[in-house]
């Protein structure tokens, strides 16, 4: 059970920080757009990736560094664009207006495979996954020898618990982003987000 919580604690501790994929969740959470479809997407990935790092990947990627480059370059344009989209929302405003028209409509708004892409985009192009998910928690788990799939369990069940908080929580702060102006100001923090996401990216 110890080995289960380390591995619970240390999924916390990576997923927490808010970047790129948390912020999509979260916007998608609000909106209440395709938010079962997003939370599966992300959690499902986090654990194939938390399970790679189990069965040694991170030794592989390692020895690979232009598999990360490569993931860092096209991760850093698709986030980058993401943001672009989310300025270009903050500056021209109205997002409230529809936010507003569509309380209480689950999945209303855009098609569900532009932000099906969307979610694996944030989450397969960003290299910070595979270095947090497959070789640090790789590393650490392996140290727990026949225990280590315990350990990946807990930090699986982490990232499921994570997830499903933000994407289903977030429709709680629907009523205040009714306010004229709320949705500029979200939109304009995601914005940033991802720029700064992307900024980091090219520069690591």
């Amino acid at each position: 059970m110890l080995t289960f919580l380390a591995g619970l604690g240390l999924g916390l501790s990576l997923i927490v920080a808010i970047g790129a994929q948390n912020a999509f969740v979260l916007r998608q959470g609000v909106r209440r757009e395709h938010v079962g479809v997003v939370v599966a997407v992300c959690a499902a990935s986090d654990a194939l990736l938390y399970a790679a790092g189990g069965a040694g990947l991170g030794a592989l990627i390692e020895q690979h560094p232009g598999f990360v480059d490569v993931a860092r370059w096209a991760g850093a344009a698709v986030v980058l664009g993401y943001g672009a989209l989310a300025a270009r929302r903050a500056w021209r405003g109205g997002e409230e207006l529809e936010a507003a028209r569509d309380a209480g409509q689950p999945d209303a708004g855009r098609r569900l495979r532009p932000v099906l892409l969307t979610a694996l985009a944030l989450t397969w192009l960003n290299p910070h996954v595979y270095l947090d998910t497959v070789v640090l928690q790789g590393s650490i788990a392996a140290g727990y020898g026949d225990d280590r799939w315990l350990f990946t369990g807990g930090a699986v069940v982490s990232s499921v618990l994570w997830f499903v908080g933000l994407g289903y929580g977030a429709r709680y702060l629907a009523p205040l982003l009714r306010r004229p102006g709320a949705w500029r100001v979200v939109d304009a923090v995601i914005a940033l987000i991802m720029v700064a996401v992307a900024v980091s990216l090219v520069l690591a």
